[in-house]
């Protein structure tokens, strides 16, 4: 016995997957935001205020340096938060999904 098809639209129209959509797209839109801010602090703090950046720190090492190596921090920071909220909440919503996706639609 074949597989029956998936019915996209039914699983698309289902009120969990619309939460499941709408909870991670803000997540990642908060995100998103957050991180580019922080991308783009680095080049204007350093344009604008270059007497904020160069106070040093230890030996040669001025905030500015600091500043830009931290972002490589941040960035694995947002992936660590991320990789908790999907684990925790995302991955169990999608289970749910998952598990009741076939009986969601069928063949046509």
């Amino acid at each position: 016995m074949a597989a029956k098809p998936m019915d996209w639209i039914a699983i698309d129209q289902d009120p969990r997957f619309q939460a499941l959509h709408a909870k991670k797209s803000r997540f990642l839109w908060g995100l998103m935001i957050f991180s580019i801010i922080y991308y783009f602090a680095l080049p204007i703090g350093a344009a604008y205020f270059t007497d904020v950046f160069k106070i040093k720190v230890w030996g040669p090492i001025n905030v500015g340096i600091l500043f830009a190596l931290s972002e490589f921090v941040v960035a694995w920071g947002i992936a660590w938060i991320y990789a908790r909220r999907a684990n925790s909440e995302f991955d169990a919503m999608a289970s749910e999904l998952n598990r009741v996706a076939h009986t969601l639609g069928g063949s046509k």
